[in-house]
């Protein structure tokens, strides 16, 4: 199952702006947070029935009524809110270079040769189709998100490229890709997701649904990826949280907070 929420705007990123990037970036790691376990419920003990002696002339005596039954424990460490969850992990991996060219070869076709990948990392956990992304670029500043499972790449979008100057105005900081959930297994999700940012942007963060937490994304060449292993109620009840990204200039304050700015245009001064 994909949960897919697609936000597309653009920026023209020029050739000598990615190498000025310093190429492929390959790798980031994230710290996991752990959301506090819920205490258990206390017991609570029926009380005993007052012993009442049968009498032959009157009728028995009824019974006094127990106390409610004991509450059923909640089991400690499982986010049991509707709606809770943890990010467990936002790490990611180096996909060989040699899998990258299978894997834009695989997504392109005949066109993968026309682009060059600035970010191709392994997610923090695997789904049944998806264990990575790859973002390329041409000499145009156009770019593809390709995801991957094992040396294989594929596109959400058709055609896969993303033409940058598509519903791009005045003040805009970023460019979102495709972004989506995939169910790793009962109450365990992969989120991934691609943007494009412009250069007065220094860092990009993410945080996840109402946490404030903020997670750092892989940026080089113009794109940045984020992804991250969620758990939310392993009975089915909750769904992943959303993701919010949030862009900092260079001096270290946000220009940019998704959350609060979703038509993706900067702050006021």
């Amino acid at each position: 199952m994909r949960i897919r929420p697609i936000m597309l705007t653009a920026a023209t990123l020029t050739a000598a702006a990615i190498a000025a990037a310093g190429g492929m970036a390959t790798a980031a790691t994230g710290t996991p947070t752990s959301a506090p376990a819920p205490a258990a419920a206390p017991h609570s003990e029926p009380a005993a029935a007052p012993a009442t002696p049968a009498t032959p002339a009157a009728a028995p005596a009824t019974p006094a009524t127990p106390a409610a039954a004991p509450t059923t424990p909640v089991v400690t460490g499982v986010p049991t809110t509707p709606g809770a969850f943890t990010v467990t992990s936002t790490a990611t991996s180096p996909i060989d270079a040699g899998d990258v060219a299978g894997i834009l070869g695989s997504c392109l076709g005949a066109d993968a040769s026309r682009y060059q990948a600035v970010v191709a990392v392994r997610t923090p956990v695997a789904s049944a189709n998806t264990d990575g992304v790859v973002v390329a670029v041409d000499s145009a500043g156009q770019y593809v998100q390709c995801e991957t499972k094992g040396g294989q790449g594929s596109s959400m979008s058709s055609p896969a490229t993303f033409i940058n100057d598509r519903l791009w105005g005045a003040g805009h900081l970023i460019e979102f890709f495709d972004s989506f959930s995939e169910k790793v297994g009962a109450g365990q999700y992969l989120a991934l997701g691609a943007g494009h940012y412009t250069p007065e942007v220094a860092k990009v963060t993410v945080s996840y649904g109402d946490d404030p937490t903020q997670y750092p994304a892989v940026m080089a060449g113009g794109a940045f990826v984020h992804t991250a292993a969620i758990s939310t109620d392993p009975n089915g009840h909750s769904f992943p949280p959303s993701p919010y990204v949030h862009a900092f200039d260079a001096a270290g304050k946000e220009i940019y907070n998704q959350k609060t700015q979703p038509n993706v245009k900067k702050a006021p001064r």
